[in-house]
């Protein structure tokens, strides 16, 4: 949801934010950092392929403020066929996360199907919001070619993206759901959630959600009518019955069992109610064919419940992954181990640096400094520089120009052996420009409303996915990103190597630009590869020192290496990589060079 950025995470990250951009002294001289391969089993290189379901195959560019599906259209599951979903693979993803498939609070009428109407009181956009659940057990009826067959279509999907290739990813939203949930689609002999609460007591670790008894809903603002009584605690933790505009009014918090009325007593023997229901949840979708779930808000809900129900998942799916939507580092590694996610979001460290670096806000030492903070979780991690919640790359509120994301992304994708995520039409520099309805001009893509995305038209090119509607600079875009994800996921040192941070070995180095360049090398025990980025929006010229510890750890013969090939270009370059003199670069904006070295004498 958008307005996280409006409420819990700003205060959050206000918090911890000072973590991040500490001076370079605060780390001491370490250069070298462990990448995921050498804390985590060998595995392929994760690719996240992140999309709007909705939007991606939405063909109606008519986009009408506010507009309804009528006016403006809407994306199918069936929009994903196999030509595009073998065109994603080849692109290089090997895993493609749909957002937005469990059917979600919506002012479409689909009561003709059985499916009970949202009150336009509590439904952000006329879309709504794909994180205010109605029913864990139903997908959305917007992306069904026939809506009384929409779990055969999803399933169907999943079937097409296996054979493409590609892993399923699927969003679980485990803290709060629609303010009128209500299940029409649930399995054989379960009960809803909330079905049994006692809604005469604040608490019980028995109930489902929270309650202020006595109370009806008060919005601070006109809700059209919408009536709950006893009032329902807000989904972003507002035990008030006035949540205001920027709450997640929509929805409502569901109870694992802490009190909060009463000092936030933990109530978690025996397991509550709640835990049981969302673990059944999980297993209904992963007998499905998901392969890996992102789980909204993690941090949210108690790390006592992720590991209990990851453990108990993986007893039946020992190969699922999971995901964490999470902003605090400060508690990263409470939320992994025996039990807990795989992965974690790394918004709150590499994405806010690179961001800041961009922007000049800060200088590109503070990549290695944030590097050096999360050592011990840094193979855990997920990168990324655009989600749902973030602002597209190329609008005014992030960098401007959707070039600053080929330099932000050569560090992004191959700095670590980290999975890494890519929001869709990121590759073909959308800017989130412009009013579209609940989801405002904020830099964003909505996800709130029915709209359509021209660059995403002009690759389908008449469903051949060939791009060739696509101006020569998208196109140009799109390569890049291509060859990136390839680097990555091909290139033995991208895969399994460890990495070296040059920005220790120029701390004296006066043409050494510290604020737009960094360099970086990944390496095994048969591969070199040094990375160099320039993440300005103006030419950059320096020098490189390359110090003797840097050949010392590689396990290199300390020697004049040649023979270097830029794997973005396939180009041989005739940068030498020694200890001797430095080595000298001059990139033009948001460009870089992956150079890989012959190094047979090692």
């Amino acid at each position: 949801m958008n307005e996280k950025f409006d409420t819990m995470k700003n205060s959050l990250l206000k918090a911890i934010s000072f973590c991040f951009v500490a001076g370079f002294a605060s780390v001491g001289c370490v250069q070298h950092t462990k990448s995921a391969s050498a804390t985590a089993p060998k595995q392929e290189k994760m690719i996240i392929y992140q999309v709007m379901t909705r939007l991606f195959g939405n063909d109606n560019l008519t986009n009408v403020y506010n507009g309804t599906i009528a006016q403006n259209g809407v994306g199918k599951f069936a929009d994903f066929t196999q030509t595009a979903l073998d065109s994603l693979r080849a692109f290089g993803a090997n895993y493609i996360w749909y957002t937005g498939v469990i059917a979600h609070a919506s002012k479409t009428d689909y009561t003709a199907y059985g499916i009970p109407s949202s009150h336009p009181g509590v439904v952000k956009g006329n879309a709504g919001s794909p994180y205010a659940i109605r029913d864990y057990y139903d997908v959305d009826p917007d992306l069904a070619s026939d809506v009384n067959h929409r779990m055969e279509e999803f399933e169907a999907l999943i079937a097409r993206t296996h054979k493409a290739g590609l892993k399923v990813i699927l969003d679980f939203i485990p803290n709060h759901v629609a303010r009128e949930f209500h299940s029409i689609s649930l399995p054989k002999g379960a009960i809803d959630l909330g079905a049994n609460d006692d809604k005469t007591v604040a608490f019980s670790a028995n109930n489902n959600f929270y309650y202020l008894p006595g109370e009806s809903l008060a919005p601070k603002f006109e809700v059209n009518g919408y009536r709950e009584t006893p009032a329902k605690v807000t989904g972003n933790g507002v035990f008030s019955a006035t949540p205001e505009k920027g709450d997640w009014y929509e929805t409502i918090k569901l109870n694992y069992g802490i009190d909060y009325s009463n000092g936030e007593v933990k109530r978690f023997d025996p397991i509550p109610d709640t835990w049981v229901r969302m673990k059944n949840i999980l297993l209904f979708w992963s007998a499905k064919g998901v392969d890996a779930f992102r789980a909204d808000m993690a941090e949210m809900v108690p790390v006592e419940f992720w590991h209990w129900a990851i453990a108990e998942v993986k007893k039946n799916y020992p190969n699922l992954i999971f995901i964490a939507e999470i902003y605090n580092p400060t508690v990263y590694s409470s939320y992994i181990g025996t039990g807990g996610f795989d992965y974690l979001y790394d918004k709150v460290g590499l994405y806010d640096t690179l961001k800041a670096v961009v922007q000049g806000r800060t200088k590109t030492s503070a990549i290695r400094v944030n590097a050096k903070r999360l050592e011990k979780v840094q193979s855990h991690l997920v990168n990324f520089l655009e989600n749902h919640d973030e602002q597209r790359i190329a609008s005014p509120d992030f960098a401007g120009s959707a070039k600053a994301g080929r330099a932000m992304t050569l560090v992004s994708a191959l700095y670590t052996s980290n999975p890494y995520l890519l929001y869709f039409g990121q590759e073909l520099g959308e800017f989130g420009k412009g009013a579209t309805g609940f989801g405002g001009d904020d830099g964003r893509t909505t996800i709130f409303d029915y709209y359509g995305l021209a660059s995403l038209k002009q690759w389908r090119s008449g469903g051949t996915y060939t791009g060739e509607q696509l101006p020569d600079s998208t196109q140009a875009l799109r390569a890049f990103y291509k060859r990136v994800l390839h680097i990555a996921t091909e290139q033995k040192a991208m895969v399994e190597g460890e990495t070296y941070d040059f920005t220790a070995d120029n701390r004296l180095n006066a043409d050494y630009d510290a604020d737009h360049f960094f360099a970086f090398a990944r390496y095994t025990d048969t591969d070199v590869i040094v990375v160099a980025v320039n993440l300005s929006s103006q030419p950059v010229s320096s020098s490189l020192n390359v110090s003797s510890l840097f050949f010392e750890q590689a396990g290199l013969v300390e020697t004049d290496y040649s023979n270097a090939v830029d794997l973005l270009t396939n180009r041989a370059d005739i940068t030498v990589l020694t200890s001797k003199t430095a080595l000298s670069f001059s990139l033009p904006p948001y460009s870089g060079k992956v150079l890989k070295y012959s190094v047979e004498n090692r």
